[in-house]
């Protein structure tokens, strides 16, 4: 069976939840003292958070699944990241990881356009997306999809401030 992308749904929270996780955790946790990183996955990864955000009209996740199991996940809504150009309307990558294993396979590019595909339904419309400063080939990967850096911001990690650069993708016209 192939890798395959699916919408999230409200029965996928405990999923996502332990998903967001494990790849938050395989991909920076490294970088952070334990109470630190325990704190954010608990605050961020919660169960009842995802329900929350996988019950908002104006969200939508999706997971990657190689053979019925989550290896990966994206999702997106609304702007809120801190940047005067943000307007009503802009939508945002909220967030895309994929397990170390399943890297490099071009599994990120597709699930990537899935969540494009969603930004984009009604129509053309500014994209955000927020990306820690030392991560270069996400910054790559954004960048190849029309992502340029348009400012910075703190992301605290529990007592941790990680540099984010805020990258804007402007609304393109219909090709």
């Amino acid at each position: 069976m192939p890798v395959e992308i699916r919408r999230a749904s409200l029965a996928d929270a405990a999923t996502l939840s332990a998903l967001c996780a494990r790849t938050f955790t395989e991909t920076f946790g490294h970088l952070y003292p334990p109470e630190d990183l325990a704190s954010f996955l608990a605050g961020s990864y919660a169960v009842e958070r995802q329900r929350t955000i996988l019950a908002h009209p104006d969200y939508a996740v999706w997971l990657l699944e190689d053979d019925g199991v989550a290896v990966g996940h994206a999702a997106a809504g609304p702007c809120g990241l801190p940047h005067p150009d943000v307007a009503p309307g802009d939508g945002e990558l909220k967030r895309l990881y994929v397990l170390r294993d399943y890297q490099s396979g071009g599994h990120g590019g597709r699930i990537m356009d899935a969540v494009m595909d969603w930004l984009l339904r009604d129509g053309p419309r500014t994209l955000w997306v927020g990306v820690w400063s030392e991560n270069p080939g996400a910054q790559r990967f954004y960048a190849r999809r029309g992502f340029e850096r348009v400012g910075e911001y703190d992301f605290p990690v529990g007592n941790t401030i990680d540099l984010e650069y805020i990258l804007r993708r402007p609304a393109q016209p219909p090709a």
